[in-house]
């Protein structure tokens, strides 16, 4: 069993890691295993040791090849089946008619919300929508704000798009997301529709949870007001994450505890546990009941419809699962009368995640969930001896402070250094008051519990905001490799092996080389180049042999979600750099500033160069300039140069006459970099428009050529004169643009312009991040987002 699970979850995995699903003439190779199995079986003598040990060890092999390629083409017919399900290329952006269920939990963000919506008929003719989208609705001050609930059924008027996210090295990957949650097309409420409610109530089961958790969430922003904690009691109770404010999932992460702040499978297990012994407790007590069913059974029973209900409410995410899986194996083992082995349960639970939904086995949730049970049963199962429960809770502890640190430096980057202490204090806490005391608050008519619940929740985290002041709360690092990672497990299992197990030390030296093995440097004379996929806006990383520049910091997305929040402090530390010797934000436009302020928070940055206003706010967590010194804030001026490690910086644009604080000319403003090595230059051009681009002809004619331009102002028309393209003629053209995004960019007169240029045109849309090297030369290209395709990458038409 543990042996075809293993090999089932392999071919799931392997077929993740593909560029196009395979031919499936191939899966009836998968007979050949067991008809060869069936074979040796009758063939083989069993008299010879040898011949039994063969044919023992063959029979493994032959399992382990069925269940992994069974995985790999299951794991291909479940993802051949949801792609068909996308949106025609020729209807994207225009209305379409909609009848559907507003699934889920509708999420507040500054404007509207964004919710799921199932659909039920597509109302205008020659469409067929797909049968899930994820709607974004805006109001203005026009027009007001659709009120949406979960579980109403609405007639929309939407404009989607086909799924498509930013691809950049060791970032989030929103198309596989949204193919794991059967998100096929994302889009907006056009706001001149007929848009009205139709049902009240949809029929279904699960729209009942969703809008029973919805009513609990009302509850309690309206029980608790403007409590700072509401948003906790919230996720605790039914799984609502994104209620917390992204400062407190901060706090939550750097202290290690953030695998509380939801409906986890501790959670789960403890309600479960309850529910187990309570039903126990009274069912033994009636002769009657305990003659028709043994308590055991019934009580298992009601273990399993609590694990489930609740893990209903939270979103049913992978922890969910996994324990719900976990708990019905226990259930049938008592109503089967059979002894199962642990790893036994675990198996059950890991096929009962993977068959409806192959996908899981990319998420970080997966591996921490799955993870962290077995380093548990490593720990305590099958230990000769009685514990005392404290040292049992401290080697629980122990366990997954030293076993997860694998798996979080190759997921986050990040392991949290104070987590043993917060979660020591924290667990008990949180699942044993805040959690009951939750739910008690939502399902009865007092407010009482969700008071106490907030209550010993705000003593919780004044300790951990203690623990978050620490400043070495968290160590960060480089993305370690795969093989490093690998390593790092085994050293984990020696560490963490039973007393008298022999040299257990040398675990740690195992464990060293994810620590130790960085990625190399730029050698001297050369620079390392990465033009990020951040949407419609520009982010670029100079790294040379000792030095790293940002130039610009891409846009931002939401109230709390930015590019450099979610994409540049990611990469950055992943490439293994920890912190900037420069920052260039090139003139004040949000796309081009919007995570700034993210990314200063997270990372140390020697000095920042900008043609911003003088009382702009992301200047104000920057020292001033003293002296000639590179570091403090200072103004973007022409003729500013420096060279770190051989290569040239210059600064050509703007003049030192430039007015910072003309906010009509501001794209006029924008710092322009020439980053040379040899024969080789880049152009860096922010969002520079026709007059600027008739200066530099004036005054650095000579000085424009480029091997490689960043188009000036994503390719608008204001923008990449003739003249201009004919100055730089660059042998590539890059067009920093988000996917259909509304400014219509690039144009297409512009493309044509570089195209006739003998340009070789590049865009993040389609390409992905850019990433370049660059010596005295040559310089080469990636296209991350082909050379990294997989079969749900999409390609743009």
């Amino acid at each position: 069993m543990v042996l075809f699970t293993l090999s089932f979850t392999f071919g799931v995995w392997l077929l993740q890691q593909q560029a196009a699903l395979p031919d499936f003439v191939w899966a009836k190779l998968l007979l050949i295993a067991p008809l060869a199995g069936l074979f040796v079986s009758l063939r083989t003598p069993s008299s010879h040791r040898f011949a039994a040990f063969a044919r023992t060890l063959l029979r493994l092999v032959l399992i382990a090849v069925f269940a992994g390629g069974l995985g790999f083409y299951h794991a291909a017919y479940q993802a051949q089946q949801r792609l068909r399900l996308s949106l025609p290329d020729d209807w994207q952006g225009r209305d379409i008619v909609l009848v559907g269920v507003v699934a889920e939990l509708p999420r507040v963000h500054e404007r509207g919300l964004r919710f799921g919506f199932d659909v039920e008929r597509t109302l205008t003719p020659a469409i067929t929508a797909p049968p899930h989208l994820y709607l974004s609705t805006y109001f203005d001050e026009k027009t007001p704000a659709l009120a949406l609930h979960a579980g109403e059924r609405w007639q929309l008027t939407v404009r989607l798009k086909q799924i498509h996210g930013t691809s950049n090295p060791h970032a989030f990957d929103f198309e596989i997301w949204a193919l794991e949650n059967r998100i096929r097309a994302t889009g907006y409420v056009h706001q001149k529709g007929d848009n009205h409610l139709v049902d009240a109530r949809a029929a279904g089961l699960l729209y009942r949870i969703e809008t029973w958790r919805e009513a609990v969430r009302d509850k309690f922003n309206h029980t608790l007001s403007n409590a700072p904690y509401a948003g906790v009691l919230s996720a605790l109770a039914i799984g609502d994450q994104s209620s917390i404010p992204a400062s407190q999932w901060q706090v939550f992460t750097r202290t290690g505890v953030n695998h509380l702040m939801s409906i986890s499978g501790l959670h789960i297990t403890m309600l479960a546990s309850v529910g187990f012994a309570l039903c126990y407790f009274l069912w033994r007590r009636s002769a009657r009941l305990t003659l028709w069913l043994p308590a055991r059974k019934a009580s298992a029973l009601v273990a399993l419809l609590v694990a489930l209900g609740y893990a209903l409410l939270s979103g049913y995410g992978v922890p969910a699962q996994r324990t719900v899986y976990m708990v019905a194996a226990v259930a049938a083992a008592l109503w089967l009368q059979r002894n199962f082995s642990l790893a036994q349960i675990l198996s059950f639970a890991l096929l009962g995640v993977l068959i409806p939904d192959p996908w899981a086995v990319l998420s970080a949730g997966f591996w921490l969930s799955f993870g962290a049970v077995a380093l548990i049963l490593y720990v305590s199962a099958q230990r000769v001896g009685r514990t005392h429960w404290l040292r049992e809770y401290a080697t629980v502890q122990w366990a997954m402070t030293i076993g997860l640190v694998p798996l979080l430096l190759a997921l986050f980057q990040q392991v949290s250094l104070v987590s043993p202490l917060a979660n020591a204090v924290a667990i008990p806490l949180i699942s044993l008051i805040v959690v009951p005391l939750a739910l008690l608050g939502a399902a009865l008519p007092w407010d009482v519990p969700l008071w106490l619940a907030h209550l010993v929740m705000d003593d919780t985290m004044q300790f951990l905001l203690a623990l978050n002041s620490v400043n070495q709360a968290v160590w960060t690092q480089h993305a370690p490799p795969a093989w490093s990672i690998v390593s790092g497990m085994l050293g984990v299992l020696l560490i963490l092996a039973p007393r008298g197990f022999p040299a257990r030390y040398l675990g740690i030296i195992f464990m060293l080389p994810m620590f130790f093995n960085a990625p190399a440097t730029p050698a001297a004379n050369t620079a390392r180049l990465t033009i990020f996929d951040v949407g419609q806006g520009l982010a670029v990383s100079v790294q040379t042999q000792h030095h790293a520049l940002l130039f610009d910091t891409g846009p931002d997305f939401s109230g709390e979600a930015d590019s450099g929040n979610r994409i540049l402090v990611p990469v950055l530390r992943a490439q293994g750099i920890s912190q900037l010797d420069g920052l260039i934000l090139s003139h004040n436009d949000l796309d081009h500033t919007g995570g700034a302020a993210s990314l200063l928070q997270a990372m140390p940055v020697a000095w920042l160069a900008s043609s911003l206003p003088d009382d702009s706010p992301l200047l104000e967590n920057m020292p001033m300039q003293t002296g000639a010194a590179m570091h403090g804030v200072r103004a973007c001026v022409e003729g500013d140069s420096w060279t770190w490690d051989g290569v040239y910086f210059e600064m050509l644009h703007p003049d030192k006459a430039a007015d910072n604080d003309d906010e009509k000319h501001r794209n006029d403003l924008s710092c322009v970099l020439r980053v040379s090595i040899g024969t080789q230059h880049i152009l860096l051009t922010g969002d520079i428009e026709k007059s600027s681009e008739q200066r530099l002809l004036k005054e650095h004619a000579a000085q424009l050529a480029a091997s490689l331009l960043v188009v000036p102002h994503h390719g608008s028309k204001t923008s990449s004169t003739p003249e201009f393209i004919a100055a730089v003629l660059p042998d590539y053209a890059v067009f920093t643009v988000g996917y259909r995004n509304r400014y219509g960019h690039p144009k297409e007169e512009v493309l044509q312009r570089y195209a006739d240029s003998g340009a070789t045109l590049l865009r993040s849309d389609q390409d992905g991040a850019i990433l370049v090297e660059m010596d005295a030369q040559n310089l080469t290209i990636e296209r991350y987002r082909q050379t990294q395709q997989r079969y749900w990458t999409h390609q743009v038409p």
